[in-house]
């Protein structure tokens, strides 16, 4: 399990795994990427973090408030090649990012005012480490009614990991087989689908690939029994 702990003391060229050179941003280059980003935030309202993966069972960061809410303008997709973290670059996975199009159901955090920096270096650690994501101000509304301003780790598709195809019959053998140093790339498809589940949320780009998943892991298990 990523740890706060870990990703403090994370030396982001070997934690992940073997990530190749050119992929790396530097320390630099991300504290650059989050004053670029937090140069961009609105009308100083409050800074939300929009979870739609890992984020959601596993924040990381200190928040002083958690709200479900819905994101238009995007949805989940499993776009990002995955050679680091719960995959390698001789068999990779594939990782969630957001594509444009729909809407997508998660979960935002309110962050903390005086820490801010410190959280947000943080989750830059740990969600730009290739730089793959366009960290992107979006208007969310929460399940409460009310609207805020929140940041999305949205996928940038002109990135080296990009990958435009992410139907379940290409992408579910993939991630059936692939692990790494965070573990398995199957595991976190199946904490995604049982966070949403538990949250009474639905989304459909799940549904066939979890089920794909779990066949070609039984086929798997019963040919080595």
């Amino acid at each position: 399990m990523l740890t706060r702990e870990f990703l403090l003391q994370a030396d982001c060229k070997t934690a992940y795994g073997d990530i190749e050179e050119s992929l790396l941003l530097t320390c630099e280059q991300r504290a650059a990427s989050l004053a670029a980003t937090l140069a961009c935030r609105p009308d100083n309202s409050p800074v939300w973090i929009f979870g739609y993966g890992s984020l959601m069972w596993n924040p990381v960061f200190e928040s002083e408030e958690a709200a479900e809410g819905l994101l238009q303008g995007w949805h989940r997709a499993f776009c990002l090649r995955l050679t680091s973290g719960r995959g390698t670059a001789a068999q990779p996975g594939r990782m969630l990012a957001l594509k444009e199009g729909g809407a997508t159901t998660g979960l935002a955090f309110r962050l903390p005012e005086e820490t801010l920096h410190d959280e947000l270096a943080l989750l830059w650690k740990r969600e730009m480490v290739t730089g793959c994501y366009l960290p992107t101000w979006c208007d969310l509304a929460l399940n409460d009614g009310r609207t805020v301003t929140a940041l999305v780790f949205v996928m940038d598709p002109r990135h080296p990991l990009y990958e435009a195809d992410s139907c379940p019959r290409t992408i579910a053998p993939m991630i059936a087989r692939a692990s790494g140093p965070l573990g398995t790339n199957a595991q976190y498809l199946f904490s995604l689908e049982q966070e949403l589940t538990r949250r009474g949320m639905y989304d459909d780009c799940l549904t066939d690939l979890v089920s794909q998943v779990r066949e070609l892991q039984t086929a798997h298990h019963h040919m080595q029994g």
